[in-house]
């Protein structure tokens, strides 16, 4: 015999099995690449660009991500300089063009 508490458990697993199909549904892009419009990778770029400018700088990467700035696709780099005589890390931000 069944305690509530396994029928609960029960109908919650079924729910969410259920609702697996359509969350991956939702989740696919509605309109495909096509050679009129490509596929850009900008975020990967910007965070290999972002791991140059931290080595550059002596710093830690914190942030990378894309921008749009003056009507240019820019990236906007954030890393973490440590501080002298152990204060704390300076946050500096650098913008990069994305070429």
């Amino acid at each position: 015999m069944k305690t509530f508490r396994s029928h609960i458990r029960t109908a919650t697993l079924a729910l969410a099995a259920a609702g697996i199909p359509t969350s991956q549904a939702i989740a696919m892009p509605v309109v495909e690449p096509s050679v009129d419009q490509p596929v850009v990778l900008a975020a990967s770029d910007c965070y290999a660009i972002g791991q140059q400018v931290a080595q550059q700088n002596g710093g830690t990467l914190a942030k990378a991500s894309q921008s749009t700035r003056g009507g240019q696709p820019v990236c906007v780099i954030v890393v973490l300089v440590p501080g002298k005589e152990g204060q704390r890390p300076r946050r500096s931000e650098i913008v990069v063009p994305l070429n």
